[in-house]
């Protein structure tokens, strides 16, 4: 089974947020290198620079599978709570409709009796 499919969304998550955090370091150790009175050393910031650059593959890769997961996850799919909520309403509907109807029925007994 891939190592990936193992680890909780929540463990992915915090790996993204360890990632940033190492591209935020590598982004300050460029800019420090920058800043050196000596001059940037190249080759360093060319490792800084390609670690980044992978590392923000690495973040969009994982968070377009999180979105895409998180989308495609519906807890409720099965649950039957709003049809069931919208029967008895309509069966409170029904009833009182029925209460209403028995009311003019004895309303027009009552006429044709007294009449």
């Amino acid at each position: 089974m891939d190592p990936q499919s193992q680890t909780t969304s929540l463990q992915r998550l915090q790996n993204v947020e360890k990632r940033i955090v190492r591209v935020l370091e590598l982004a300050g150790g460029v800019m420090d290198e920058m800043a050196s009175p000596s001059g940037p050393r190249k080759e360093l910031v060319n490792s800084h620079c390609s670690e980044f650059m992978q590392l923000i593959k690495d973040i969009q890769v994982t968070l377009r599978e999180e979105i895409k997961s998180a989308c495609e996850y519906r807890p409720f799919e099965k649950c039957d709570y709003v049809p069931r909520i919208s029967n008895e309403i309509c069966h409170k509907k029904l009833e009182y409709v029925i209460a209403q109807l028995d009311e003019m029925k004895l309303t027009i007994e009552g006429y044709c009796n007294a009449a």
